[in-house]
């Protein structure tokens, strides 16, 4: 049987008030799959364990945040690409913004899949030559109006800052790139790529 952790129960019991459900449900989702899936606390948040780690879910001030760990070869399978999702699933305030419970099965039960298999994510391309970042204006004002994050942000190699002004560059609504905008502030403030989750510590 899968292994319950205590920590996790008090990480929810210590989220905010409307991050509790979306914490719950998400718990709840990830056990449907199967009794053997484990849990565990991973660089301060909930992530959930089959031969390998599979998933992760997080809380913040006012959003709820889940990723899946090997996402470039789960989520693209099915049709839809890594940036639109975490994670993959953008700032989640409500159940409601979440996939369904079948579609979000589909995915834990590929990423079992993989781990049983001993798949490996496949390793980032290597930039052999860098190009000048073009920062998209949104983030550069953000970041001038933010002093930690911008001194953060000055200290990131030139790909950590490429991926974040792509990111929101390659945004298609001015609400998507405000969301984006606002998320990389707060991960940047904290030291953190774009990627920060699928990075080892």
């Amino acid at each position: 049987m899968g292994r319950r952790d205590p920590r996790i129960d008090a990480y929810i019991a210590g989220a905010a008030d409307f991050a509790k459900p979306i914490l719950t449900h998400l718990r709840t989702v990830v056990h449907s799959v199967s009794p053997d899936i484990d849990e565990t606390m991973k660089w301060s948040f909930p992530h959930f364990e089959y031969k390998g780690i599979l998933c992760g879910m997080a809380s913040f001030k006012e959003h709820c945040a889940f990723g899946l760990w090997k996402a470039s070869l789960i989520l693209d399978e099915n049709g839809r690409s890594a940036e639109q999702a975490m994670g993959q699933f953008g700032r989640i305030t409500s159940i409601d913004e979440l996939p369904s419970d079948k579609i979000l099965t589909g995915y834990i039960r590929k990423a079992m899949e993989l781990n049983a298999t001993g798949v490996k994510a496949p390793p980032r391309a290597k930039l052999t030559k860098q190009k000048n970042v073009v920062m998209p204006a949104e983030l550069t004002s953000a970041l001038k109006k933010n002093r930690k994050a911008l001194a953060a942000f000055d200290g990131f190699s030139p790909s950590k800052r490429k991926e974040y002004a792509e990111w929101i560059g390659e945004a298609k609504s001015d609400a998507t790139r405000d969301r984006r905008v606002d998320q990389a502030i707060e991960w940047i403030s904290e030291g953190k790529g774009r990627n920060w989750k699928h990075e080892k510590c």
